[in-house]
């Protein structure tokens, strides 16, 4: 009877763990709805963004301006992007290790912005990072209170010297089952294989540099951060659905047990009341 009981009481803890990651599920979706919504309706204008900023590199102009300047690595910054909240499978932790990973390849002082508390929290544990500043994802407007207070300080410190690499860790959204983390330099802006040589520009390449370089970089960090925040979700609904299925296999696994017990507790009942009849006929 005590074995029934027990069984019986952990079938109930793990149906409610069930409802609570079922419930966490559906509220994962919702949000991944809303945040895939983002990150994807900008895509198109970041890809522009992206090839503009490459072309300008390429541009004879741009080699006289601070922010195009190739120096030797010897300090360098990082701005990783994690989440506020766990539960979301190895989210936190892939974009983590990549940031020890870079870090230890790199082998010079490095200068962390955490965006995410998770990111903060690892930081804070690793003597050799120094930590500049840290910003919660959730609940603030990722322009105006993370992008661009974020890109003035790295754009300080890389003219002022004190760094001479700018680059930004975050999961890159490629579909609901599919998170990758990467590492995208910002500072120095290169040239890639894409940029299109030849361009004409309205107003001229000297002052399309200063007006639109800035602008251009801080809707690359604001699309990073609205990628992490949809992979966030997709990772957490996924995680979510595991735990809740694999508290289903559990529950039948317990309900099997708990019917195994009752019935050998039947079994052994029959067999005490036959032998004690038995006992009294003789």
């Amino acid at each position: 009877m005590a074995s029934q009981q027990g069984i019986k009481q952990r079938i109930k803890s793990v149906t409610n763990t069930r409802q609570i990651t079922k419930a966490m599920q559906l509220v994962a979706a919702s949000k991944l709805r809303r945040a895939q919504e983002a990150a994807l309706g900008p895509k198109a204008y970041i890809v522009a963004a992206q090839e503009l900023l490459s072309s300008l590199a390429s541009s004879p102009e741009a080699q006289y301006h601070p922010l195009f300047q190739q120096r030797k690595t010897k300090k360098a910054l990082t701005i990783v992007i994690t989440s506020d909240r766990g539960l979301a499978g190895a989210y936190n932790s892939n974009v983590n290790r990549l940031l020890m990973k870079h870090t230890v390849e790199l082998s010079v002082p490095h200068h962390i912005i955490c965006i995410g508390r998770y990111a903060a929290m690892h930081v804070a544990r690793v003597i050799d990072l120094n930590e500049l500043a840290a910003y919660n994802i959730d609940g603030h407007d990722a322009d105006s209170a993370i992008a661009q207070p974020t890109l003035k300080e790295a754009i300080d410190l890389y003219t002022n010297g004190d760094v001479d690499v700018v680059n930004l860790i975050y999961t890159k959204f490629i579909s609901t089952v599919v998170q990758q983390p990467v590492i995208e330099q910002l500072l120095p802006v290169v040239s890639t294989a894409t940029a299109q040589q030849g361009r004409t520009y309205e107003p001229e390449p000297e002052q399309l540099l200063d007006f639109a370089i800035t602008r251009l970089l801080e809707a690359q960090i604001l699309q990073a951060i609205l990628e992490s925040r949809a992979s966030e979700h997709a990772a957490r609904m996924m995680a979510m659905k595991n735990a809740t299925d694999n508290a289903e296999e559990l529950i039948d696994d317990l309900t099997l047990a708990y019917n195994n017990a009752r019935q050998a507790a039947i079994t052994q009942e029959l067999a005490e009341i036959t032998a004690g009849a038995e006992a009294v006929s003789t």
